[in-house]
């Protein structure tokens, strides 16, 4: 089936299954993202999130179904061909170059959107000093943005874990995305460093633009910033809505939110 592309849309998702054998990881899925929207995706372990996840960002291809970014049909596509069409990513587990400072963390992400050849780069040319010091710029704009800009220069496996998930938020945003995917952000966090990292996520969006997509098992923070919630269990779609509609869905409650529909942090 063709997805059918809403210009209102940044991300549209048609019917996506996937199958590993006789598994059925992904069934039949729909998804959309608004532009300039903040969504999140839930569901108990197991539920098929990250599959789902990594069907977007090219690391697994569908079994069936289609991916469109914009009006780019990016199914079946690399994953750095479809970061450089616009999808950003961060990761459930830090993978930041620990031995790498914070600068050159961002300026790693924006080699796809640089022109200097091998030998522009052997040679020092103009046209690569140029770029590379608009490179480190556009880092440190970026870095002063997530707020972690004084650590510019300092390794990044030195920084606070707090200050490493907005180390890789800055080199998502190094890639210029339309969309930018968070898997699982506040995994680690207080529910301080969470309540501000709600206040963070809204920023990103307001001031660059985005549309954000969040995996995130706490639901006090799901509730908090999510306009959109999509639930996935065993693979299969089985509510969408706001905030409120979800909280107060009997299947939901049952499948995950647990029978008192509390907001706490799922497990």
């Amino acid at each position: 089936m063709t997805a059918t592309v809403d210009t209102a849309s940044s991300l549209v998702a048609d019917d996506i299954t996937v199958r590993f054998g006789g598994l059925v990881a992904v069934k039949n899925v729909s998804f959309t993202i608004p532009q300039r929207s903040i969504v999140s995706l839930i569901g108990p372990n197991g539920a098929g999130k990250t599959t789902f996840f990594n069907v977007l960002t090219g690391l697994y291809r569908p079994s069936s179904g289609s991916v469109v970014l914009g009006e780019k049909d990016i199914t079946g596509l690399s994953p750095h061909t479809i970061a450089a069409l616009g999808l950003g990513r961060t990761f459930q587990n830090i993978r930041l170059f620990g031995l790498m400072t914070a600068a050159e963390n961002v300026m790693v992400a924006m080699h796809s959107h640089t022109t200097s050849n091998i030998f522009q780069i052997v040679g020092k040319t103009r046209h690569q000093r140029r770029e590379e010091k608009e490179g480190r710029e556009f880092a440190q704009e970026l870095l002063d943005f997530v707020g972690v800009g004084k650590h510019a220069d300092e390794y990044a496996r030195n920084l606070s874990y707090g200050d490493q998930r907005r180390l890789e938020v800055a080199r998502a945003l190094a890639l210029r995305p339309k969309v930018l995917l968070l898997d699982e952000p506040t995994a680690g966090m207080n529910p301080q460093e969470s309540a501000v990292f709600v206040d963070f996520v809204r920023r990103v969006r307001d001031e660059r633009g985005l549309s954000i997509l969040l995996i995130e098992h706490d639901m006090s923070v799901v509730m908090r910033v999510s306009e959109r919630i999509t639930v996935l269990d065993q693979g299969e779609k089985i509510a969408e809505g706001g905030p409120d509609d979800i909280r107060n869905n009997p299947r939901v409650v049952e499948a995950y939110l647990g029978r008192t529909g509390t907001e706490g942090s799922a497990r």
